[in-house]
């Protein structure tokens, strides 16, 4: 249930920007860019955001300067989105940070803002990263500062909404000499509260589900970096990484109303579902890293092993019971019981190295290799308790799965004016996957395996000092998640319900970007995307008889589901008034997009239903502005006011409606304690609606309110040596596996 719910407003968060995967050696080594005078601009293939000009990046967090950064996006509050990109990828000095958004967002909202020198948008990543789909990052570069000693910061924040949510964190960081150490630890409470009404059918059948969800969510987590220099050129490093999720007593209460045509009569039935679910999941795992500097230009070598291991449990009992129009209910008639653990075991190498040479040429190459190993024992148990008659349906599905790449980049500064910038990657992939006691012998002894060359080329032409021209070319796998190749159902209500499917193969991605800069404030991007076997999850919908009537199924499928085309245009401007009293960034974002999908049968069964058809054009436009005031001369009080608004759009569910949200907030900074308050969705506009009208009579709506109009208070506080820095970040092995297990 929360799958589905959770895919619906992620499906809704995608669009405003138009719009856990890890990097390597090469893009850890930034050349330092002094930004003086212009806090953002555009060098060779990303944009740089320079927060040591910006006046308002004290006393604040680094998730609340990312929503503040061009280009950068956040309808929820929990989720950062790059201009016409599906999602950002967060980095740190070059290592990727992955975290589910929830643990991603407390760790984000932690860390003070003045850690930050400068943060990178690369909307077109190279060869080096590895990264899926058309995923763009951000990349936070720290300041660096050389002394000895200890600091930290604490943070304490309470959210209102439909329900109090408090948090806090504290990090420390400690240098001496050789040796740095630093960690953090972050724990929140935050339940939601959803409203939605659900509605699918046809002519001669149809379903409608109102009702509430509440899901509480207890979240611990933390990090521990200890990095030491060995000498001049050599370091090791030994990272661990842990977050715990604990979701009890989490409830879903629909109301259902149920239409069937027999002969020439409409019957209408009433009945209600209420769904329990418990939830825990723990996430961990280590790396080691060792850095070899083998030149004075900057050359080096970066090995990287790491493990990691997920782990879920979960289980959920859903009661149905016969109900009158009013919504009172009667005798129970059905019950679906289900257990759906998932365990991941994953050992992961990676070997980069960096090579600067002095006629600027850079270049960088290395390889990969991860073993992942999933395990699904799922259980499903249907009761009809009028008859006594009973369902179990296990499932034990292992996943096995071998990655092996390599690749090749090579950089070169022409002469003042140009850069170019080529690479290319090679992946190999080997799956296998097994149903133990699955009945059908298709879901035993899967095997699927392919290979994939990705090229990527970015030219740079800085045509003078007040206009800047750049093209990008990038080719991207999109590889399912390893919940969603599992061939289980989780059950909304007997009838409608989320599929998996094992038998989906990677999306590819051909991605190209013209964008032009003028004087470091103004931009225009203008984009498009190839998708050739997207993932979606597509409702499909049909009449089964029951009992003498007619039911309406609706089964909500992962797929591959046929092309798509999108074109993105974008342009904003970035700019200070009245001399820095006023910062504004704005962007404006139209999307063109070409649909073409079919779909009539269950890939699981291979039931025959009414064609699922998305063969739309559609347009969309998205505006967002971000308003900083200071509002006192010794940089002590400030006002903020932000706007988002998306247009109608089609997105694969059906036709969103318009969406929007207007936040203000206010700050005070006294010596080393921030005081903030912020409130979101004042105008109480961001509600997600979808509706999908379908040729052969079929519908399908969606109606969400997640309550979103919200205060949040926070306090925070620096203590220490404020002129510390860690010795140096490093990337993690199995960071894109660790984006998987969502």
């Amino acid at each position: 249930m929360k799958r589905l719910i959770h895919l619906i407003i992620v499906l809704s968060g995608t669009i405003v920007t138009a719009q856990e995967k890890k990097d390597t050696t090469a893009t850890k080594k930034i050349n330092e860019i002094v930004l003086k005078k212009n806090k953002f601009q555009r060098k060779n293939d990303r944009f740089i955001y320079d927060v040591g000009a910006s006046p308002v990046a004290k006393g604040t967090t680094v998730f609340s300067l990312l929503k503040e950064t061009p280009l950068v996006s956040s309808m929820d509050d929990k989720t950062l989105r790059i201009a016409g990109k599906s999602n950002a990828v967060i980095y740190i000095n070059g290592k990727k940070n992955q975290m589910d958004a929830d643990a991603l967002a407390a760790f984000l909202k932690s860390m003070p803002s003045e850690s930050i020198q400068k943060i990178e948008i690369i909307t077109m990543p190279g060869s080096e990263f590895q990264v899926e789909s058309s995923d763009g990052i951000i990349n936070i570069i720290l300041k660096k500062i050389t002394e000895n000693g200890l600091n930290g910061s604490l943070r304490m924040s309470n959210n209102q909404g439909y329900y109090n949510n408090p948090g806090m964190g504290f990090s420390i960081n400690y240098r001496k000499n050789k040796l740095g150490i630093n960690s953090s630890f972050n724990s929140s409470e935050n339940t939601k509260r959803q409203y939605y009404i659900l509605e699918n059918g046809s002519n001669i059948a149809s379903n409608r589900s109102e009702g509430t969800v509440s899901i509480p969510n207890k979240d611990y987590g933390g990090y521990l970096n200890i990095d030491y220099a060995l000498n001049d050129k050599s370091s090791i490093a030994l990272s661990y990484n842990t977050w715990y999720n604990k979701n009890f007593t989490s409830v879903t209460n629909l109301f259902n109303t149920v239409n069937a045509l027999n002969d020439t009569v409409w019957k209408t039935v009433y009945n209600r579902s209420i769904n329990h679910e418990n939830t825990q999941s723990y996430n961990n795992s280590v790396n080691l890293n060792y850095e070899l500097k083998t030149d004075s230009l900057g050359s080096k070598l970066n090995l990287n092993a790491a493990y990691l291991n997920f782990s879920k449990k979960q289980n959920s009992l859903n009661t149905t019971s016969a109900a009158d129009s009013n919504g009172n209910t009667g005798e129970d008639i059905s019950q679906i019981i289900q257990q759906t653990p998932q365990i991941i075991n994953s050992f992961s190498v990676t070997i980069d190295y960096f090579k600067k040479f002095k006629n600027d040429l850079t270049m960088s190459f290395g390889g990969n290799y991860s073993y992942t190993k999933t395990d699904n024992n799922t259980e499903t148990s249907l009761y009809q308790l009028d008859t006594g008659v009973a369902v179990r349906n296990p499932n034990h599905f292992f996943y096995l799965e071998n990655i092996y790449g390599g690749y090749l980049t090579v950089e070169k500064k022409v002469s003042d004016k140009i850069s170019a910038k080529a690479g290319i990657r090679y992946e190999l992939t080997q799956n296998k996957g097994n149903s133990y006691n699955a009945q059908d012998d298709n879901l035993k002894n899967l095997t699927r395996n392919y290979h994939n060359i990705l090229p990527y080329v970015n030219l740079n032409y800085s045509i003078n000092k007040d206009h800047n021209l750049s093209y990008s070319f990038s080719g991207r796998m999109k590889r399912p998640s390893f919940w969603e190749v599992n061939p289980v159902r989780t059950y909304l209500t007997e009838t409608n319900y989320v599929q998996n499917n094992p038998f989906m193969k990677a999306s590819a991605v051909y991605s190209q970007e013209l964008n032009y800069m003028f004087k470091n404030s103004y931009f225009f991007i203008a984009g498009h995307k190839y998708y050739k076997d997207v993932i979606l999850q597509i409702p499909l919908q049909g009449i089964i008889e029951s009992n003498g009537s007619h039911v309406n199924v609706l089964r909500y499928i992962r797929t591959n589901f046929g092309n798509r085309q999108e074109f993105n245009f974008t342009i904003g401007f970035q700019k200070s008034f009245f001399k820095q009293y006023w910062n504004t960034n704005v962007s404006i974002g139209l999307q063109h997009n070409i649909n073409d999908g079919r779909i009539d049968t269950d890939p699981l069964t291979g039931e025959k239903f009414p064609a699922y058809i998305n063969s739309r054009k559609s347009n969309g436009i998205t505006i967002s502005t971000n308003n900083n005031i200071r509002l006192d001369q010794a940089k002590t009080w400030f006002a903020s006011i932000n706007y988002w608004y998306v247009g109608n759009y089609q997105i694969e569910l059906g036709q969103l409606r318009p969406l929007g949200s207007l936040e203000i907030g206010l700050k005070k900074i006294w010596k080393d304690w921030t005081f903030a308050a912020t409130v979101y969705d004042i105008l109480n506009t961001n509600r997600a609606i979808i509706d999908d009208p379908q040729q052969n009579g079929n519908y399908n709506y969606v109606n969400i309110y997640n309550y979103p109009r919200q205060l949040n208070i926070s306090i925070s506080y620096n203590f220490g040596n404020k002129k510390i820095e860690k010795i140096r970040d490093f990337n993690n092995a199995s960071d894109e596996i660790k984006n998987r297990t969502k």
